[in-house]
């Protein structure tokens, strides 16, 4: 059975007490990946995924989980500004479609507007260098998303 695909509010409900919780950032070259502690109070940068075949980067995400022993996936839904769907929102879906006939672990779709961005700012502000922040910059956008979604759910007002 494929795995349920649902906005973040939809998660809580599918997702036992504790256990991490993976956190994707999706682009067309890359993928970010952070993890959360089993508690989900916190999300880690842990890993870019250049993208290949996705049954080659599905195999990589999937290792990642079961390392880990996450219970759940988080994609980041990057979201026009005006809040509509364009091409970006598109493909993450269509990803999320293709994961979920891999797993049945659910996967929470998070509104993603502006992490990289926010993160890019945060790189500078920390003085790094425009080689180290190329090479973090999506696994940090994934931790901004993850940890995005972890307080939502946290707090319950999703």
């Amino acid at each position: 059975m494929p795995a349920p695909i649902v906005p973040l509010a939809q998660m809580r409900g599918l997702l036992p007490e504790r256990g991490a919780l993976v956190g994707l950032d999706l682009g067309e070259k890359t993928i970010g990946v952070a993890v959360s502690d089993p508690d989900r109070q916190l999300a880690t940068g842990v890993e870019t995924i250049m993208r290949k075949a996705f049954a080659v980067d599905a195999a990589r995400l999937f290792a990642l989980a079961a390392e880990r022993k996450v219970i759940g996936f988080v994609l980041g839904l990057p979201l026009n500004m005006n809040g509509t769907e364009g091409p970006r929102a598109q493909s993450a879906r269509a990803f999320a479609r293709n994961l979920a006939g891999r797993t049945e672990l659910p996967i929470g779709l998070w509104d993603e507007r502006l992490s990289t961005a926010a993160v890019e700012r945060d790189l500078i502000a920390a003085d790094a260098s425009r080689r180290r922040r190329k090479a973090v910059i999506d696994q940090h956008a994934a931790a901004f998303i993850l940890q995005g979604a972890l307080d939502r759910l946290r707090r319950g007002d999703v």
